[in-house]
């Protein structure tokens, strides 16, 4: 019997992505269970949709969380994915990203 979760690949990527902005799709892959092809296609979804922005620094792309924009399903287009971030205690993620700015280490 397959389990599931209450997460979608989609919200646990972004928290990743919000958690550490310096990350690779093969490191998300292997911290989420899921193939790399799976990361890179959410990421370009999470894109397109305006909900991350990604730039290059040196080799490396850094992505910048847009925390404003609602959620995707009709009973939720009134919140803010910062409500989903905060719930999963972003707010203490981003104030050690703070400390770990120039790292692109995952600390877990």
């Amino acid at each position: 019997m397959a389990t599931w979760t209450f997460l979608t690949n989609h919200a646990i990527v972004l928290f990743f992505l919000a958690k550490h902005p310096i990350i690779t799709g093969r490191e998300l892959s292997r911290l989420i269970g899921i193939t790399e092809r799976s990361v890179r296609n959410i990421i370009s979804d999470l894109e397109s949709g305006g909900y991350i922005k990604k730039s290059k620094e040196g080799r490396q792309v850094r992505y910048k969380t847009n925390l404003s924009l609602p959620f995707r399903h009709q009973t939720q287009k009134d919140k803010a994915i910062r409500v989903l971030l905060e719930a999963l205690d972003w707010e203490q993620i981003r104030k050690g990203a703070k400390k770990r700015k120039a790292s692109s280490k995952v600390v877990l």
